[in-house]
């Protein structure tokens, strides 16, 4: 399953978002390159550069996004490019209603601190005090960890693809519920790690209902959204309801051009909220305001967590506090089916961009980056992204690209990344662009970088922003064949899924097929190890005899499996 509630291109991984020191802030707000103007809209020459940005959406046989602006309260610019439908023929408006997926983590967390508010919870509460039902570790876990994505508990998103359900399939409050409730271990010990898990709002969103009496949907209704006008915003726990003006969701589809990527799942807290880029502006208008919630409520909502090692990373309630070229910000992305949102601010600016989109591969995050460098003047006309390569593509030999191709494996999580090298340029299994040459031992991806070394031990490091979130070790190279893969064929059933897998070699792969539904092709990545680049499988071995499996998925981790039949 493809698209998982995430953050969207800021949030992945790890990383703790670095901050500078509050008194460099105070010298940057003047350097934004647009002063408000008297009319309320961005100069003719601004907004030609900002049309540039989504140039590539701007026709009528494409999906794409709806843009705006907020300068000081008020839409300094809006406007939508590309199709909202392509068979109806509607454009995209300033008016169109988008699922923004993970963007609504803000306002799962704000209601939370309302409640907190109203006295009818603590942050840290531990999680069982609000369900008893969860295994004895959750002990430890609080609501504030919930929050901070420092639970530790498995995502439910993940946890449902390993299930074997798909987006048109409908799933509900119990369905995820259950799911967490099922699982024997966390990922970690809370407070050990920062992994970005849905399960955490999702339960949020129970929490909601249990202390309050009402559905998130509900609550934020009657505490947000109405107080602030918000008319069209709301939670979507209903996949049957009608929706006026809402885009379809699109994902591409090669050569036939685009395929419909809809959901039905009816969970909220993590992802559901429907909205405009019209009607955020109310939301943002209330960071400075605090009409709903008050000043007080909202600084505690920009409080950033600490690891027990304590380092600061960086996620606070429902946002990420960190920068952009040295400007401060606060922004959380959202990526759910065939939707991609982005809402970035600039607080000391009081200046914040939003960009709703209607394609999978619409990268927001990137576009709202673009947006945000044609508006500070520091920055020049075209910058570089953060991450991006800043210098021409270094040259890499044929010779030095399968060098670095390979299985490699971190021992901290179990995750397993596999380098091919082909047609001249190295790729990462699972990703469909290939990695930029920054030397012959560094390659960037987007925002992270991967940087090779010899010694004391061959390994890669994965960095963001200068920082190493992770570091993997070479895997044995294996060589098998469909006869040597029989060893692995056969029924396989997960307790804390309650799930069967079928595993059948093709080839030198494994097919797997999940509730009679195909489910992929993996190839063998070291000793007793297959990935796809998403789902990563280690058996174990009695003697001779494979007798075991566990299986990861980046935010979730040691799934057991036994043996029928056996």
């Amino acid at each position: 399953m493809d698209g998982f509630r995430g953050a969207g291109g800021q949030a992945g991984g790890r990383a703790a978002l670095a901050r500078r020191a509050a008194s460099f802030a105070a010298a940057l707000v003047s350097t934004w390159l647009i002063p408000p103007p008297a009319a309320g809209q961005l100069p003719d020459s601004v907004q030609r550069q900002i049309h540039e940005v989504f140039s590539d959406f701007d026709h009528t046989n494409s999906p794409g996004c709806a843009l705006a602006v907020y300068r000081d309260g008020e839409i300094v610019f809006a406007r939508g490019y590309g199709m909202a439908n392509l068979e109806l023929g509607i454009a995209i408006a300033p008016r169109t209603v988008f699922d923004i997926g993970s963007t609504s983590k803000q306002f799962t967390a704000f209601a939370v601190q309302l409640l907190a508010e109203d006295g009818k919870l603590s942050l840290d509460d531990p999680v069982r005090k609000h369900f008893p039902e969860m295994p004895a570790y959750a002990d430890r876990i609080t609501i504030r960890n919930l929050v901070q994505h420092t639970s530790g508990l498995r995502d439910y998103l993940a946890l449902m693809s390993l299930a074997g359900y798909n987006f048109d399939d409908v799933t509900d409050d119990a369905d995820a519920l259950k799911l967490i409730v099922r699982q024997h271990a966390p990922n970690f010990a809370p407070d050990s790690e920062w992994l970005y898990s849905n399960s955490g709002y999702f339960l949020l969103s129970q929490i909601v209902k249990r202390v309050s009496g009402k559905t998130l949907r509900q609550f934020a209704a009657e505490r947000i959204f109405q107080p602030l006008g918000m008319q069209v915003t709301h939670f979507h726990d209903d996949h049957t309801m009608i929706v006026p003006n809402r885009a379809t969701g699109y994902s591409p589809a090669g050569n036939a051009g685009y395929r419909i990527d809809m959901s039905n799942f009816e969970q909220t807290g993590d992802g559901a909220v429907y909205t405009t880029v019209e009607e955020l502006l109310l939301w943002d208008r209330n960071w400075y305001a605090g009409t709903v919630g008050g000043q007080a409520l909202l600084a505690r909502q920009l409080e950033t967590g600490k690891l027990m090692s304590g380092e600061d990373h960086g996620y606070a309630g429902g946002v990420m506090v960190g920068q952009y070229r040295d400007v401060k910000t606060v922004r959380h992305g959202g990526a759910w089916a065939g939707y991609r949102a982005e809402l970035l601010r600039f607080p000391e600016q009081r200046t914040s961009i939003a960009c709703l989109c209607n394609r999978a591969d619409a990268d927001p995050s990137a576009r709202a980056d673009r947006v945000a460098d044609v508006l500070l003047a520091k920055l020049g006309s075209k910058p570089a992204r953060e991450g991006a390569a800043t210098t021409p593509a270094a040259t890499v030999s044929p010779e030095q690209l399968a060098r670095l191709a390979g299985g490699w494996r971190s021992p901290a999580t179990g995750d397993v990344v596999i380098f091919e090298a082909r047609d001249g340029k190295l790729y990462l299994l699972g990703w469909g662009r290939p990695l930029t040459p920054a030397g012959p031992d560094r390659f960037t991806l987007g925002p992270f970088t991967y940087v090779w070394s010899a010694e004391p031990a061959p390994a890669v490091k994965l960095e963001r922003s200068g920082k190493t979130q992770d570091t993997y070790q070479r895997l044995p190279a294996v060589t098998v064949d469909s006869t040597a893969l029989s060893v692995y064929a056969g029924t396989w059933y997960s307790q804390e899924l309650d799930t069967e897998w079928r595993i059948v070699p093709a080839g030198n792969r494994l097919r797997i097929e999940i509730r009679e539904r195909p489910s992929g092709m993996l190839r063998p990545a070291g000793p007793d190890l297959f990935s796809d680049g998403q789902r990563h499988l280690v058996f174990t071995r009695r003697g001779d005899r494979v007798t075991g499996m566990t299986v990861s998925a980046g935010r979730v981790r040691g799934i057991g499996f036994t043996r029928r039949g056996t």
